[in-house]
């Protein structure tokens, strides 16, 4: 069994994204998608195409180490752009915790995503960044997933 097989299956997300990053804003956007999940691979691989139609993009893929047992995320959407670096992490007690160093609006960041609240027909995702060495994270965009299917 893989880890990211609680979302094989199609489903409806609710996202919620911050307006504006690193100002201290708590203005959040909020819109609806669907996603359709696969696994490959015996669980190594998993895929979900999650599809936001008034916002115009969908995507998104997992691949696991099986030497490391780490996973890397990368976030590739309809646009033809593969967003890198990964983040790079993995489950403990349910929760899959992933990090990554990047930039955003030009400034070096930690990048963090959080899989909670995992249960047969829902889960939590978040996206966090720290502009300050992880002394403290603003997260800036959840999504909740509910199977449908």
């Amino acid at each position: 069994m893989g880890d990211f097989d609680f979302l094989v299956g199609a489903g409806d997300v609710v996202s919620r994204r911050l307006v504006e990053r690193h100002v201290g804003s708590d203005k959040w956007d909020e819109f609806l998608g669907t996603t359709v999940a696969h696994r490959f691979f015996d669980g190594a691989r998993s895929f979900d195409e999650m599809r936001c139609p008034t916002r115009g993009f969908s995507g998104s893929t997992r691949i696991l180490d099986p030497a490391s047992g780490l996973w890397s995320i990368y976030w590739m959407h309809s646009r033809g752009i593969l967003e890198l670096p990964p983040v790079v992490g993995r489950f403990v007690d349910g929760v899959g915790t992933f990090y990554a160093d990047d930039t955003d609006e030009g400034r070096p960041i930690r990048c963090r995503f959080i899989w909670s609240r995992i249960t047969p027909t829902s889960c939590r995702w978040e996206q966090a960044f720290s502009t300050d060495g992880e002394r403290t994270w603003e997260t800036n965009w959840i999504m909740e997933f509910a199977r449908t299917g």
